[in-house]
């Protein structure tokens, strides 16, 4: 009998096992494969890393204002979002081919669960209260399913190869339809100039802080604490001061334009010229010479003036804040996802400023070896304060008290960690402490404006504005800026220091008007006799009080918030423990802590101009929360402060010391204790 013949059947091959050729190629069949890989792989990279990241920073035009970003950067850095990052594990993946086709196979595989487990983290951190170990542990289970569900079945990899049009939308969004398009894409748009008006145009300038609440500049009396703030005090006292001043947004990009255009915010534009190309630098610049130190807004049109001092630009400072704060969206912990966090005014040093002269004869202050330490931006401001010919607009914006905190009263400098929360128990204090350490180094600034000024004589004929463009909350479980703070706090949030010196005016005055930050340029007009030629939202202080007294805030352009209430009282300042300021001697040992830095008390110099004045470290887990830690420098407290309870760094502890006197050159001794009842300490051995 002859055989039975063979019948051969076709080999199935999995889906995601591309085809090759008997010399090892892909066949054009593997090449089909190899591209739904990098589809999928695009699709996911760019709902993990291109979207988050273009949302955030679209949303935050004064991002790239900040950092004096050029549309090419812009463009530049969105490509490398865009692009970079997906081609990168593509690559990666296209490589393990090379190990054979079934590990390509299970590779892509591995890389499509990795890609969905980082998704899941950031979905369950907005959507689920699970932070930290719990939460990774879900995403990666989540990531799992996903890739088993995805070697299994087709609709998956059909769904991801559709979303791989993702980057190109996201991108799109970013250019076209965000705040930050104004950047990039700016329109063309002089703005309207001014009329001038019989009368003199006397010099103006004005200062804007950021960050400052009328309640951290108050005493007990309801009066500026002349102790802790003399030169605030001095100007409040030659001046009109609104003590009932309010901002109208919580927000710089809506806030500032709002002082500067006298309307109210309407739309969440960015703060550049393009988008409110009426306001007072285009009103003034027919007749006024502008010059303009802003720090996060661009207003002031290239037109009108230049920005002499800008802080770290470029390509290079853009894709590093942008990675840092792609590790924060993409954290399983809470984390502070602000764009705002890489603005740190740089110092006269680091730009390579000379200081301004002359150097004021205050030992305290120690100007004459801490003055590198000043802000670069403030220091250009000084030395540009000159008598003109021409009426001049002398303008400074200053990210002066707002974070990082990084000064002490004296101007020394000293560093802190990027992870120190700023709300919760303990946590709130010390964010409270720092601010006002920066609040009175803000002071010595402004003492150097009035000395200045009265130097060269601008002081007596100039309109001398001074404000913040909104304050922030510092109450327990509510700090910061947002709608709960403004609900919370509005005392904090909303009422800003604001005073008015008009040219020759010697005596002080106290205005509780209904002022809100619109009144701010029609009443600079007023002063200057210019009249606006566009509608205004706010009413000049030349003209009666509005009626009403509730107060305008936006948390968000076009969405009033009414607020009620006068001028808000200074909240109960927290009592500080008897041991601060004492000596202690030979107390005996028991417990262990460690102590970040703690190399840094082996070298201090002073006349550098920075000072280890915050300790920090953490305790050991059985060390109860709320456990009081007396932290001594030289044998002298300077600090009592609580153990927090754990949270992803640990169980930690923070203490703050803005007394220059507790240090000295060369070694220093850091102690720290554990205070038990009635006082008795207990050293702990540091590490």
């Amino acid at each position: 009998m002859a055989e039975p013949a063979l019948i051969s059947a076709p080999v199935r091959r999995p889906a995601s096992v591309a085809p090759t050729a008997p010399d090892g190629a892909p066949t054009a069949a593997g090449w089909r494969v190899e591209l739904r890989r990098a589809a999928e792989v695009v699709a996911l990279v760019g709902l993990a890393v291109t979207q988050p990241l273009l949302d955030v920073l679209g949303r935050s035009p004064d991002f790239f204002l900040f950092h004096r970003a050029t549309s090419g950067d812009v463009l530049t850095l969105v490509a490398m979002v865009a692009v970079l990052p997906g081609a990168a594990v593509v690559l990666l993946g296209a490589a393990t081919r090379l190990a054979g086709v079934r590990v390509r196979a299970v590779a892509h595989t591995v890389v499509v669960g990795l890609l969905l487990a980082g998704l899941a983290v950031q979905v369950g951190r907005q959507v689920t209260p699970l932070r930290g170990v719990p939460l990774v542990v879900v995403a990666v289970l989540v990531g799992a399913g996903g890739a088993v569900a995805h070697r299994r079945w087709s609709l998956p990899g059909r769904v991801l190869r559709v979303a791989a049009l993702g980057p190109l939308v996201f991108v799109g969004l970013f250019l076209f339809a965000s705040p930050a398009s104004a950047v990039v894409l700016p329109r063309a748009h002089e703005g309207a100039a001014g009329v001038a008006g019989p009368g003199s145009h006397p010099p103006v300038v004005m200062i804007v802080l950021d960050e400052l609440p009328l309640v951290s500049l108050l005493g007990p009396d309801g009066r500026i604490d002349a102790t802790r703030y003399p030169n605030f005090a001095a100007l409040a006292g030659g001046s009109t001061w609104y003590r009932n001043a309010t901002g109208v947004s919580g927000w710089t990009p809506y806030a500032l334009p709002a002082v500067l255009t006298g309307r109210y915010p309407s739309t969440p534009a960015a703060p550049h010229y393009s988008q409110y190309p009426d306001n007072l630098f285009t009103a003034l610049g027919g007749l006024y010479d502008i010059r303009a130190q802003e720090s996060i807004t661009r207003l002031c049109p290239p037109s009108r003036c230049e920005q002499p001092v800008a802080p770290e630009q470029g390509l290079g400072v853009l894709v590093r804040e942008s990675g840092a704060l792609l590790g924060r969206i993409a954290a399983p912990v809470d984390s502070r996802v602000d764009p705002q966090e890489s603005f740190r005014e740089q110092t006269a040093a680091e730009v390579g400023l000379d200081a301004a002269e002359p150097v004021p004869a205050d030992p305290k202050f120690r100007w004459d070896s801490l003055n590198d330490n000043q802000p670069a931006r403030f220091t250009n401001f000084l030395a540009g304060l000159r008598q003109s010919d021409r009426p001049t607009l002398h303008f400074l914006h200053l990210l002066m008290p707002h974070p990082p905190w990084a000064y002490l009263p004296s101007g020394a400098r000293y560093e802190a960690p990027d992870d120190l929360p700023n709300d919760g128990a303990g946590w709130v204090d010390l964010a409270r402490a720092r601010h006002l350490a920066q609040l009175r180094y803000t002071d010595r600034l402004l003492g150097e404006t009035l000395r200045t000024l009265h130097a060269t004589g601008l002081y007596d004929r100039s309109l001398v504005v001074l404000t913040a463009d909104h304050g922030v909350s510092f109450h327990r479980d509510w700090q910061g800026r947002g709608m709960g703070a403004i609900t919370h706090a509005p005392g904090e949030v909303a009422w800003v220091p604001m005073f008015v010196k008009e040219p020759g005016q010697r005596a002080g005055r106290v205005d509780d008007r209904n002022w809100e930050h619109v009144d701010l340029l029609p009443t600079i007009a007023d002063e200057v006799h210019v009249r606006v030629p566009w509608r205004l939202d706010g009413r000049s202080a030349k003209q009666p009080p509005r009626d009403r007294a509730e107060k305008y805030f936006y948390d968000r352009p076009g969405e009033r918030v009414v607020l009620s209430g006068g001028v808000p009282a200074r909240p109960a300042p927290s009592t500080a423990h008897p041991l601060v300021g004492t000596t202690v001697g030979a107390k005996p040992s028991g417990g262990t802590a460690t102590v970040a830095h703690l190399g840094a008390f082996d070298h201090v110099d002073p006349a550098a101009g920075e000072l280890p004045a915050l300790v920090w470290g953490t305790v050991p887990r059985q060390v109860p929360d709320g456990t009081l830690l007396a932290v001594a420098v030289n044998g002298r407290i300077g600090a009592v402060v609580p153990v927090v309870p754990k949270d992803q760094g640990g169980r930690r502890f923070a203490a703050f010391l803005p007394d220059d006197h507790l240090f000295r050159a060369g070694a220093n001794r850091l102690d720290l204790y554990r205070v038990g009842p009635g006082g008795a300490l207990r050293q702990l051995t540091l590490s």
